[in-house]
């Protein structure tokens, strides 16, 4: 298996850890747009970022943010992991509202701790549709050390170790519970479509839409696909098919360079 190995900055801070080898691997990315659109799919996540984001300017803020958050703690140093966190925290102060007595928005807070706990879920299951269809089958051992490890995207943002299911098997209800708890309404519909239009964002980034629109939806489960109105068919799935075949193939055949340039752009940005 291509992911195996850590980077030379991790091993000198800390212990590795089984995430720090499987986060650089690149063709994550490909599982990103589905973690935010589920996250929003939760009308407290949902309706804080729609009214508190700037998706008009900034599409993909939020993903860009996700991203470095990831690899700042699963590769970066003990500096770049305080960094993020206090960015996440400052952005997530002012992100809290009381129910709208017209009903239009719930109750919300960055720091509740169950949304956190969906932000994580999002994060770790959508990782894993990719790594089922990319990778060879993990080994038992190694499936749940990457589970556990997947907690610290949440405790980190103050979510409490506890809220984290102790097991896959308990992962696997609290994740089905969750689904059906999901609604997608007007404000949130319009922030996803915001996102995958990325009008704003640099030519090269417009230009890798086509695939990350066809990616995010085909990925999403049908029921919440249904729920912000985006059709995918046979057509659609076929060239996800390819997608991932062309995937599997590159894992195989890239230098590791090549696969982890993402997490070392995020870094250096981090630490510029």
């Amino acid at each position: 298996m291509a992911a195996g190995t850590t980077n030379s900055w991790d091993a000198e801070t800390r212990p590795e850890s089984v995430l720090s080898r499987y986060a650089p691997e690149g063709v994550y990315l490909l599982g990103g747009g589905r973690a935010i659109l589920l996250q929003l799919a939760l009308p407290g996540v949902g309706h804080g970022v729609a009214r508190h984001s700037n998706f008009a300017v900034n599409p993909l803020g939020r993903l860009n943010g996700t991203l470095t958050y990831i690899y700042a703690l699963s590769n970066g140093t003990d500096e770049h992991r305080a960094k993020v966190t206090d960015i996440v925290h400052a952005a997530h102060a002012p992100v809290k509202a009381a129910a709208a007595k017209d009903g239009s928005h719930p109750a919300y807070s960055a720091r509740d701790p169950k949304l956190q706990l969906w932000v994580a879920a999002t994060l770790y299951d959508s990782a894993m549709a990719i790594q089922r269809a990319v990778f060879p089958p993990l080994d038992d051992d190694t499936a749940e050390a990457l589970y556990r490890d997947y907690a610290q995207l949440g405790t980190e943002l103050g979510m409490p170790g506890h809220l984290w299911p102790a097991t896959r098997a308990d992962f696997a209800e609290y994740w089905a519970d969750t689904l059906g708890q999901l609604r997608v309404d007007a404000p949130v519909r319009v922030v996803a479509q915001k996102l995958l239009a990325a009008e704003h964002a640099p030519l090269w980034i417009r230009a890798a839409m086509p695939l990350v629109r066809l990616m995010t939806i085909g990925l999403l489960p049908e029921q919440v696909r249904a729920m912000y109105g985006f059709a995918f068919g046979p057509r659609q799935q076929r060239r996800m098919d390819l997608v991932l075949r062309c995937a599997r193939v590159s894992m195989r055949i890239l230098p590791r360079g090549i696969r982890h340039f993402p997490m070392h752009f995020y870094l250096r940005r981090l630490g510029s």
